[in-house]
């Protein structure tokens, strides 16, 4: 019988911060495909089940193309003629535009190149508890270690002059926010873009040791080179830095896992990626069928808008055993945190780098690191939000 979702869920259990909300897991146990309506009376699906959302990911009779996300959950978008992904932001493109902008980035974020970087991660990550030990025993986490280690990597990945990364970053804080009005988020994004140009043409004409100079010698156009470096910037930015922030807040709540991570360094590749695949930080993903597609039982006719629920794929219970259960010893891995298919994150061995080295260091920084505040009372990010994560994560610490 055909499951219907009325609402695509957008609140989170009190008291459960890290998992998806429980309409949509009550959605996945009654299959891995609901049918959801859309704010403007499209009839569209919802998809909850590990095994559907990877095929979907990996299926291209499903388009990531932006002309064609007309429908929303929430928001109505009838009369609006939704336009193509400007040049380089290829996360909004199919085959064969995504490939010409992505293949000549895969080179520039390879393991073995992430892995040079760790002694840089290290650095940074050292200079910033040395920050926050100096001007402790408390600190709001998000800003003093989990958001500037991040940004400083991405942007010198990519050439982004230090005095400018504040500045830059409080713009791409604003339309990744999801509290954001209309339009201070237009704002934000236009002084972004306007950024992004003066710093290609920075680089076309004084190009320098990092990736967006190299790029400047191949066939993209200036404005092909601001959407890359959009792209780019801002997921290198926002998603690791949530990570950093709520994989504390989860470790901390579960202190068996984390006394488990301390006592035993050898844990820390599978204990970030336990994190992801728990949290889950870019929960939902989407896509337009472009033929009739058959999928688990129904039929997803052509121009049909399917919502992805990746935090709920990673808590399939068909997929993953006690998938509610943060378990850093877990040995069934093939998390969709990363997403999957062409659009699987460029950035992730990056991600992982700053993860396994940033996640130990603190917690043998500070071993009685604890909440400042109640959980209850750690400010979260709205479900609008692109990326889940907290606003703000107040700890503290005994000072030596």
């Amino acid at each position: 019988m055909e499951h219907v979702v009325t609402t695509l869920p957008t609140t989170r259990q009190p008291g459960c911060p890290f998992d998806p909300p429980k309409e949509l897991i009550e959605a996945r146990e009654h299959g891995p495909i609901s049918r959801l309506p859309f704010a403007d009376g499209h009839q569209g699906w919802l998809i909850t089940g590990y095994d559907l959302v990877r095929s979907v990911l990996a299926d291209q009779r499903f388009s990531s193309r932006r002309e064609l996300m007309i429908h929303h959950p929430t928001i109505d978008y009838s009369g609006i003629e939704v336009p193509p992904a400007p040049p380089g932001e290829f996360l909004l493109m199919d085959e064969p535009q995504h490939s010409r902008y992505r293949k000549p980035l895969v080179g520039k974020f390879t393991v073995r190149r992430m892995r040079q970087l760790t002694e840089r991660v290290e650095q940074v990550t050292a200079e910033h508890l040395d920050a926050m030990e100096k001007a402790g025993p408390t600190a709001d986490l998000v800003t003093a270690f989990a958001k500037p280690i991040p940004a400083i990597m991405i942007c010198e990945l990519l050439g982004v002059p230090y005095e400018d990364r504040s500045s830059f970053q409080e713009q791409v804080d604003l339309f990744m926010s999801g509290e954001t009005s209309d339009e201070d988020l237009m704002a934000a994004y236009t002084a972004t873009q306007n950024y992004l140009a003066e710093l290609v043409a920075a680089k076309r004409a004084d190009p320098t040791d990092d990736v967006l100079s190299d790029l400047t010698d191949s066939d993209f156009t200036d404005e092909e080179l601001r959407g890359i470096a959009l792209i780019l910037l801002a997921g290198g930015l926002d998603t690791t830095t949530n990570m950093l922030a709520l994989g504390t807040f989860a470790l901390l709540r579960n202190p068996e896992q984390l006394a488990a991570l301390r006592a035993d360094p050898t844990l820390t590749d599978q204990a970030v990626e336990e994190l992801l695949r728990y949290l889950t930080v870019a929960k939902t993903g989407q896509r337009v069928a472009l033929e009739d597609v058959e999928l688990g039982g129904q039929t997803i006719k052509a121009g049909t808008t399917v919502i992805l629920s990746l935090n709920t794929a990673n808590r399939d219970p068909e997929r993953f055993t006690d998938p509610h259960v943060l378990d850093l010893r877990r040995q069934d891995g093939g998390h969709l945190a990363f997403s999957h298919g062409i659009h699987q994150c460029l950035g992730q061995q990056l991600a992982r780098v700053e993860m396994r080295v940033a996640f130990p260091a603190l917690l043998h920084r500070f071993p009685t690191l604890r909440l400042a505040v109640p959980a209850e009372e750690v400010a979260l990010r709205p479900e609008t939000a692109d990326i889940y994560g907290v606003k703000s994560l107040p700890v503290t610490w005994d000072a030596s």
